[in-house]
């Protein structure tokens, strides 16, 4: 009978002990390794985010501060195809995505997928030297819900 109870309390526990354990560790996308992994060819793991460089995915570490809990960012330079947690300088977008890999302080966050902007581009945002010689209506470009302009773009 104690032995009984004993497993069951045990098991009980251990079970606890591993729901906690997976709901406290960090969920990071695929292209980001964990920290202390060998990085992608040109991303690391760092405190704050360099200029030039965009994050692609975030953390809570207990390494960027005195005390308490601070944001990592998994940093790489913008490049097209990327999918990332800002816009890079000389990029436009072409989709986005809610996630909670970009989040810095819980819930939801837009991640866009990077585009170089060229002639015949379908993109969200139309960047400087761009015009734009038709539009639709799409859910790809939205940052809040609901339906937003996407431009083909044409050089000028």
């Amino acid at each position: 009978m104690i032995r009984s109870k004993l497993r069951t309390l045990l098991l009980c526990g251990g079970s606890a002990a591993v729901l906690l354990a997976t709901a406290l560790a960090p969920a990071t996308a695929s292209a980001s390794p964990a920290p202390g992994a060998t990085a992608a060819a040109a991303g690391f793991w760092s405190c704050t985010v360099p200029p030039g460089y965009t994050f692609t995915s975030t953390q809570q570490t207990l390494n960027c501060g005195d005390s308490g809990f601070r944001t990592y960012y998994f940093v790489q330079p913008p490049a097209d195809g990327l999918w990332a947690c800002t816009l890079g300088d000389g990029f436009t977008y072409s989709s986005t995505q809610n996630t909670l890999d970009c989040s810095t302080g819980g819930g939801f966050r837009t991640k866009y997928l990077l585009r170089t902007p060229k002639t015949g581009l379908w993109a969200c945002t139309v960047p400087s030297g761009f015009t734009y010689t038709s539009t639709q209506s799409t859910l790809d470009c939205s940052t809040g819900g609901g339906f937003r302009t996407k431009y083909l773009l044409r050089a000028f």
